[in-house]
């Protein structure tokens, strides 16, 4: 009896260490998304009484062509960043592994761009580098070929704005890659050159299969980012020029701040929501894979 007691006691000190957190998830994670989930079957201009609207709100989307051009955008922007910053982190890891004096300084130059503010970063692209007057593609215009700023192209702004976030991105990748590869046995790299291995061989039959997990999940991570990207893509475009630009989250943040449509922006938000859903079960099953 004097067990059953005790191991009580020990089950309520341990909820009330964990009361703290668990108040702090709900207050700041689960009540807003139970709210969002609400409003999303209402019209509700954010101010006056939210009136029933069911699934009105859904329905209005699967008809709503912007919506569909941002889904569209969404899935450029994933495809990008799940391609592009994947391989050249990957690579820039693997050669950095050869180099162990290289190693400590290049992560501290890699993560700069990680470590900046959005608005620093987007400020030095638009600034210095896409700036049709005084950056560096207005010199190449000058003194060697037109190239205009991606920027103002709808059939390229995606991709400049994805330029602009994949370098404040790909060395944090880097700096994750780089410490999965030193995990990988050197016992086993080294007989693979014993046995005539080349380069490409290590890296396909020794080193990917042991990185294969840590890729995986930073697979998942790059995909749940990318549905809930934002910041870069509202500094420096703001989802233009035309609406090429815009993604989810953008098109969410004008229908609730410019259209005063907050019951629809929540439907938005639940379809991000569950995009996000989505990629963190994948996450969760890989986890539990690895236990």
């Amino acid at each position: 009896m004097s067990g059953a007691v005790a191991s009580r006691r020990n089950d309520a000190g341990l909820w009330g260490f964990a009361a703290p957190a668990l108040a702090l998830v709900s207050g700041v994670m689960l009540l807003p998304s139970l709210l969002t989930i609400a409003a999303s079957f209402t019209y509700w201009d954010g101010v006056s009484r939210p009136v029933w609207a069911g699934i009105s709100n859904y329905v209005e989307l699967t008809e709503d062509v912007e919506f569909w051009r941002a889904t569209v955008n969404n899935l450029r922007w994933t495809v990008l960043f799940l391609t592009l910053p994947m391989a050249a982190a990957l690579l820039t890891a693997c050669l950095l592994l050869t180099r162990p004096a290289w190693q400590a300084p290049s992560q501290v130059i890699l993560l700069m761009p990680y470590v900046l503010s959005p608005i620093a970063n987007v400020a030095i692209w638009t600034g210095c580098i896409f700036d049709p007057i005084s950056g560096i593609f207005a010199l190449f215009s000058r003194h060697l070929w037109h190239l205009p700023s991606p920027l103002a192209h709808p059939a390229t702004a995606l991709l400049g704005v994805a330029a602009i976030d994949m370098w404040h991105f790909w060395g944090y990748l880097t700096v994750i890659f780089l410490g999965a590869l030193r995990q990988v046995p050197a016992d086993q790299i080294e007989a693979a050159r014993l046995d005539g291995a080349s380069a490409w061989q290590l890296f396909r039959f020794i080193t990917l299969p042991a990185i294969a997990p840590t890729v995986a999940v930073t697979f998942v991570i790059v995909t749940i980012f990318s549905f809930l990207t934002f910041d870069y893509v509202y500094l420096s475009t703001g989802g233009g020029p035309g609406y090429s630009t815009e993604v989810l989250s953008v098109f969410a943040y004008d229908l609730a701040f410019s259209a005063l449509d907050v019951g629809k922006a929540a439907a938005v938000a639940l379809v991000i929501g569950i995009f996000g859903l989505a990629a963190s079960l994948v996450y969760m099953r890989l986890s539990w894979s690895d236990l």
